[in-house]
């Protein structure tokens, strides 16, 4: 008996050293890879701006991240998904955007790092009006530090309804707005997705997912076990270009993302999963944009994944039949609801061809203003605000 007990601890301790150099010998690796990424993202160029930085907004620390290669280049401030779902560990992903514009990257009260330095506690204080206030601020705050005049809007899914609410409310500081995944209505895309599932179910003769579909019912659910499994056989049937993003893309960037750390997953995560539900899902579980008016005061774009299920392209397409705006177009991309990111090069070329010239003809016409007594608007100062603390530079 003895004997079999040593064997067994030897086993044990054998299999717990092997785990720690397995362990070890992959956060070296990443290490590794972090500083050979950390090389390639640098920004050498003589105007570039490479900046990661607090800035106070809504009365709390918020991460802004600000790259590009050159100042001159419009701004492009990034509102990601989730909510909570920050892009800035994907920073790789938009070096090349960076060529063309100035990408802002902007982790939202209750995601990433501004969920780190808040805490969980800031979940109380998120609202769908509260967070479209933050995105107002922060617009404000990269005009006056980058010295702009306006700057381009470009949300993606829950960022898309913040992006809306924006430029409804502050179209002043705006150029133009490209919503992507874009929400439309809530419960009728809840409704749709329960239709897609089935439909896939019945097709693929998956007796399993036909009869917990069917269980449930369409939407509005009660209870969460309603709720998980909607979500469960919806990514289950999910885009083949959706689950790659997912996956293997998202999951290799953000291993070896220079100026993302293991606690920095393990915010993103909580702050995709945990936090927003307190308060805010409920709100925009009930979103439809339809209801804050047809009509805007700039040039509007809606680059949708040709597949997209989680957003419903129809739904989008209807949405932008029915708004008025100086000027807008509707760009169908190859993909699912992440298009942004499965088919980066192919958005940028879009983004570049059609948003872009706003930014550029505006800043040429601009450039005769001084001679015929024009005056830099208010509110746009030379200097950084007060609250503002740079934390680091990114490529360091």
């Amino acid at each position: 008996m003895r004997r079999l007990l040593k064997i067994l601890k030897w086993l044990l301790l054998s299999v717990v050293a092997f785990l720690l150099v397995a362990i070890s010998g992959l956060l070296a690796y990443r290490a590794y890879v972090q500083h050979v990424n950390a090389q390639a993202l640098a920004i050498h160029t003589p105007n570039g701006v490479d900046e990661g930085m607090y800035v106070k907004v809504g009365g709390i620390d918020q991460w802004i991240q600000i790259r590009g290669q050159d100042r001159n280049n419009p701004v492009l401030l990034c509102l990601h998904g989730g909510p909570g779902a920050t892009w800035t560990p994907l920073t790789a992903l938009f070096v090349p955007w960076e060529k063309g514009f100035t990408v802002v990257q902007w982790d939202q009260r209750g995601a990433g790092k501004t969920l780190e330095a808040t805490g969980p506690s800031v979940a109380d204080t998120m609202s769908v009006d509260r967070m479209t206030r933050d995105g107002i601020e922060v617009s404000d705050f990269l005009r006056r530090h980058l010295q702009k005049t306006k700057i381009i809007l470009l949300g993606h899914s829950w960022g898309s309804i913040l992006g809306v609410r924006m430029i409804r409310q502050r179209a002043d500081l705006f150029y133009a707005f490209v919503g992507t995944g874009q929400v439309v209505d809530m419960p009728e895309t809840w409704r749709l997705q329960h239709v897609y599932s089935l439909e896939r179910a019945r097709a693929a003769g998956d007796k399993k997912a036909i009869s917990e579909l069917e269980a449930i019912g369409p939407p509005p659910y009660d209870s969460l076990a309603e709720f998980q499994t909607h979500f469960k056989w919806l990514e289950h049937y999910e885009t083949e270009s959706d689950r790659v993003a997912e996956t293997y893309l998202i999951a290799k960037l953000m291993f070896g993302a220079p100026n993302f750390m293991l606690h920095d997953s393990f915010y993103r995560a909580k702050g995709f999963g945990a936090i927003p539900s307190k308060r805010l899902l409920p709100e925009v579980l009930q979103t439809k944009l339809i209801s804050l008016g047809r009509d805007f005061e700039i040039p509007i774009f809606l680059f949708q994944g040709t597949k997209d299920v989680t957003t419903p392209t129809a739904l989008a397409k209807q949405y932008f039949e029915m708004i008025n705006a100086p000027h807008k177009e509707y760009v169908a991309l190859e993909g699912g609801h992440f298009a942004v990111w499965s088919s980066p090069d192919k958005f940028l070329q879009e983004l570049t061809a059609r948003v872009r010239r706003w930014a550029t003809q505006t800043l040429r016409t601009s450039s005769l203003l001084p001679w015929v007594g024009w005056r830099r608007p208010r509110g746009v100062a030379q200097t950084l605000p007060s609250g503002c603390e740079k934390i680091n530079r990114l490529s360091s």
